[in-house]
């Protein structure tokens, strides 16, 4: 299962920096493409911060957290992924999202986002491939502790 956490990482950077490549290469920054009216569009965008814009030119913030992240989710692939499919799964994603958005921070001191969603008339903040893989490993990482914990439960009535 290790190889495939390695494989999924893999494959999330690749996606990542080819849609954020086809972005910059196609649209100018605020650019907008509609393909759900209303609700999705292509926009291109920039961010110098983390989520919803915050820690705005935080640089040297990000590559150390973003190396610890890295080296610990390496760690755990490497420690507990062999046995667990959906922690291996989760750990790819998660490293996958991680590395595509330290790529673009150490390029171009920048983050390329394009994803906009309108969620009953709300603005989502505008996100990329790696966000999205990074969210959807956090889920992941989630259930699989909740599916632990309810295991842990369950042997510690059966001693």
């Amino acid at each position: 299962m290790r190889l495939v956490s390695y494989i999924l990482a893999v494959a999330i950077i690749c996606l990542d920096q080819l849609t954020k490549w086809l972005v910059v290469q196609n649209l100018e920054i605020g650019e907008s493409i509609p393909v759900i009216e209303n609700f999705f569009y292509i926009t291109s965008h920039r961010n110098e911060g983390a989520a919803w814009g915050i820690l705005q030119g935080q640089m040297w913030f990000f590559y150390i957290v973003t190396l610890v992240v890295i080296g610990a989710i390496v760690y755990y692939i490497q420690k507990f992924a062999a046995k667990a499919v959906l922690l291996g799964a989760a750990l790819g994603l998660m490293l996958g999202g991680a590395i595509g958005n330290f790529i673009d921070r150490v390029r171009h001191q920048e983050v390329v986002d394009f994803v906009q969603t309108f969620i009953f008339s709300y603005n989502f903040p505008i996100f990329n491939i790696a966000d999205s893989a990074l969210c959807v490993g956090v889920a992941l990482l989630f259930i699989q502790m909740m599916i632990d914990s309810k295991n842990e439960k369950k042997e510690g009535q059966i001693l």
